[in-house]
This record gives C-alpha cells, structure tokens and sequence, in this order.
C-alpha cells in the first residue's frame, strides 16, 4: 500500500468515531526557507487530501513562528544592520527589503508563495497574533505552576539540567525589546519579575534591566520544547509530523510528548516522523544560510514534478537531491513513466498510480497529454532554426492537442532553465559553425567512420532511431570501439570529445551542413 494511503488507514483506525481533524505544520523564518521544509507541507498536504476524500473535515494550518527571537543571521544579510536586532522577536525586526511588515513577513511571504505553488491551501497564522489574542494566557498560568515538573522532564528525557531559579518562559525585555535574553525569577500569579542577562546567550547581549510585567496577551513567550505541547493542547491538534531531527531519542518531539501528557493532561497529536531532504548529500539551514532556498527549487521545475519528487519516497527514507547535472532530465523521465503507469497500467503497479495521483495540483481534472523527453526538448532547444512544435508532432505521429501544446510549452520553459543554471558542460553543446581545429587530431579510421556515416546519409532520409541504430551497425563493421567512433562525430561537428544521442542529432541537423563538414574533417 501506497504510504499516504497507509498513514491515512492508520489515523481512521486510530480514530474511528472522529469526523474533524485538525492537522498542523509550521516553519521559523529565520531566513530563506530551504527546500527541506517542503516535504513537511507536501506530507501533512497530502494527508489532508486523503482524509479528505474519506470524507473527513479537515482545516490544515500553517504557522509562521515569527514570535521566535532571532538567534541566527544568514550569511547573505549584513550582520552590522542586525547585529541591534539579535535576541528580539522576527515580528520585531526590520524587513531586509521594503514593502513588508518585519523580517519574518519577508522571508515568510516566499515561502507561502512557494506553498500555494505546488497547489496547497493551508490556513496561514503567525504566532505572535495568536499569542497576542491570549489563546495561551491560561496556559502561561498553568505552565508557571509546574516549573519543577518541567525541569524533572527535561533532566530525565535528554539529561539537560536546568537551575531551579529557571521558569518555562521568556518576556520581551520592556528596555530592550529583545525575548531571548530574559530570565524570568518570580511569578506572583498576576505578573513575572525578570532581568534581561547580558550574558545568557552567545548570539544576542542583553541590556541588563530588572523589570517586572505581565506575561500575558503577547508579552511572554514559551521556550521551544514547552511550547511546542501547549500549541498541540491549545489548538486541540490532531496530527502534526516532524522531521528526524526532532524525533531522536531525548529530542524535543519526546520531552514535548511528556510534557503534554504528564502536566497539560492533552492527548498527543498522530505523529508522521520523517527523514530529512538533503541537497548533495547535506543538512540545510535557513538561519545559516545553507540549502536551497524553497523558491529556488521550485523554479527549476513545475509543481507536479515538484510534488512527484517529494511524493515519490516514502517518508521515512531520505531525500538526497543534486540539481546539477542530469537530475532534473531524469526526474522529469521518472514522472513520465509513473503517468503511462496512471493512463495505461502497462506494470500493475498501484504505488505509480498513487504517485502520480498525489502529484497533481488538481485531482478532479488529470489530463493525459502527449509527454516528450525533457532531455530530447534540452538537445533541441541546442540546435539552431529547429522547429520545436513540428519535431514533437513527429515523434508523436499525430498532431499536437492544445493540451500537448500546453505540456510541450511548460517543458520548453524549464528545458531553458536548466540549461543555463543546472546542466554540465557535457549536456550543454554548440554547432561550431567554423572547422573544429579538434577534429584535425581524428585517427584515419575515425575520417572512414565519417565517410561511411555520409554514404549512409545520402542513401535515404531515416528517422532518428533508425539512424542511430544504422550508425551502430556501422561502428562494428569498423574497428573502432564505441567511444572513439562517437567521438569522431561530436569532435567535427561540436569541438568536443561528447554529445547528444547521435541518431537524433544527426537527424535533427540540415544534411548538407552534416554530409559537407564531414566531407571537410576527411
């Protein structure tokens, strides 16, 4: 069974008299979002999705963490215009452009685009309004009476220690402003006393101010793994995954566990722990900087390519993704294959189906369009004055539909992107249009290879394949081994040891040009 449709069995059985769910996702914008908390919105999408058409109630919610104090600073952002700014709220920090409310509006406006992109629709909340409304005001109370509690959980889950004149919150420093420089020492039930320490963390100094305030309605602030179970208890949250990281053994997702069961009384939400996305084999970082950031990802490719590549790997296995290179041209290939799967069943297999079918934006209108190779678009989009349309239709052998056209258009498009971002130097060519000074190095049986392959093209016009394949028949008529006959090709038309298929290419260029330079290299 497909593991959407598994995970969605498992919460029905889990849960067989409820009708509404509430399921959650949420992200820190401590700067570009990277690519890896894509998956974290394409699996609580999808889950949403199939919940859905069982029929179930689902509100899906996305929050923006912008009450989170800024710890960290993305290397593309000059660290003496924020340097004032460390330890203060995102909400509370200048926007790196205009037009945007603070910090965390701008970096988390990219990433909401990127969401509503790939064809997702979750309820967008900020934290700080929701801390600001008093949703937690009865939950600052609650927490503040268990401080001992709390710090028994954190010592016995992950062996971190906590000194009894700690207390589960922070408040915005009334001098500074800053959240993540503030210990609170007493609380009297009504209002916390605090100093803001200039030494408490290494990323933000604090002022030094003795203050005492109000907790409540946006002044006070959870530490991360205490107010990571008082959302589940506030929101009454259903299901919320997370990613590896948070679910190690003594990481936050099982002291939060604790703490919600033990000392907030609230069930749980349905866990869905997943493996981490990487980009050539590493971690990324919004606040540092590394990755991908989500957007960029998600102009390399079309959203349902885009979903397929997050849908396609069961969640607990990781993703490892490098965008150079063939990657992309494969990926496209594999989506390809998955949809004859959806269209014509030719394996039996019902993952690919499911795959394809979680792929699309719109799952009430799947259209079955005529799907030309990405890499095939790439190689003619390198050949000059060729009519892109007119080739497609040939190796469609009918006319192109208007939804062809729209999937030959879209293939174009990102064909264009990928060649001048993402492709190597070995899927990259240029027609030299002057005699290659390379091939005057070609061998005598290399010129013959030539002379043979010209006869070959003055016989009879042949498609693409089949001339590939009379050219192959040639190669072992001659005694050159595979690479240096194709080599001798690439070296009098491109200046370069390699190339596109070579049936293809020579097909898709004006004979003349072929028959002459070969004649020119002999």
């Amino acid at each position: 069974m497909f593991w959407v449709d598994e995970i969605c069995e498992d919460i029905l059985k889990k849960y067989p008299e409820k009708d509404h769910f509430l399921i959650r996702d949420e992200k820190t914008p401590s700067g570009r979002v990277h690519v890896g908390s894509i998956r974290g919105v394409v699996i609580h999408g999808v889950i949403a999705q199939a919940l859905r058409e069982k029929g179930k109630q689902i509100r899906f919610i996305y929050e923006i963490n912008d009450a989170d104090p800024m710890d960290g600073l993305p290397i593309y952002l000059d660290p003496e215009k924020y340097k004032e700014h460390m330890g203060k709220p995102l909400k509370d920090v200048p926007s790196p452009e205009k037009g945007y409310e603070n910090y965390a509006h701008f970096f988390a406006q990219e990433f909401i685009d990127v969401i509503h992109f790939m064809g997702f629709e979750p309820e967008i909340i900020f934290s700080s309004d929701l801390y600001k409304q008093g949703l937690y005001n009865e939950w600052i109370d609650f927490v503040l009476l268990h401080p001992n509690d709390i710090r028994r959980i954190y010592k016995e889950v992950s062996g971190s220690e906590k000194p009894e004149t700690w207390n589960p919150l922070h408040v915005i420093c009334e001098h500074c402003g800053k959240v993540g420089t503030t210990h609170v020492q007493k609380w009297d039930g009504k209002e916390v006393e605090y100093v803001c320490e200039p030494e408490m963390v290494r990323w933000a100094k604090g002022c030094g101010y003795h203050g005492k305030v109000s907790p409540y309605n946006g002044r006070g602030k959870f530490p991360w793994k205490v107010e990571w179970p008082v959302k589940w208890a506030a929101l009454q949250v259903n299901i919320e995954g997370s990613g590896k990281d948070h679910n190690a053994s003594g990481g936050s997702h099982e002291i939060s566990e604790m703490i919600c069961r033990n000392i907030l009384k609230k069930p749980v939400p349905y866990n869905i722990p997943y493996e981490f996305f990487l980009i050539s084999g590493a971690k990324m970082s919004s606040s540092k900087g590394l990755g991908i950031a989500s957007k960029e990802i998600s102009e390399m490719m079309p959203p349902e390519i885009l979903r397929f590549l997050m849908i396609r790997t069961h969640f607990n296995q990781t993703i490892d993704f490098k965008p150079e290179g063939e990657t992309i041209p494969r990926l496209f290939d594999r989506y390809d294959e998955v949809a004859t799967e959806y269209f014509e069943g030719t394996t039996g297999n019902p993952d690919w189906k499911r795959i394809f079918y979680y792929s699309q934006l719109d799952p009430n209108h799947i259209v079955n369009r005529y799907r030309p190779r990405f890499s095939r678009i790439a190689f003619m989009l390198q050949i000059p004055h060729l009519n892109i349309e007119e080739e497609v239709a040939k190796l469609k052998g009918s006319p192109l539909t208007k939804e062809d056209l729209i999937e030959l258009d879209m293939r174009v498009d990102f064909a264009k992107r990928w060649l001048e971002k993402y492709a190597t130097e070995k899927e990259k060519f240029i027609i030299q249009e002057e005699f290659p000074e390379k091939a005057r190095s070609l061998t005598s049986d290399q010129k013959q290879f030539l002379l043979d392959i010209v006869k070959l093209l003055e016989e009879k016009k042949r498609e693409g394949e089949e001339l590939h394949a009379a050219i192959h028949e040639l190669r072992k008529q001659s005694p050159l081994q595979p690479k240096e006959a194709f080599q001798a090709i690439y070296l009098a038309l491109l200046g370069k040891d390699s190339g596109p298929q070579a049936g293809w290419f020579l097909e898709a260029l004006e004979k003349n040009f072929v028959i002459k330079r070969f004649r020119q290299v002999v």
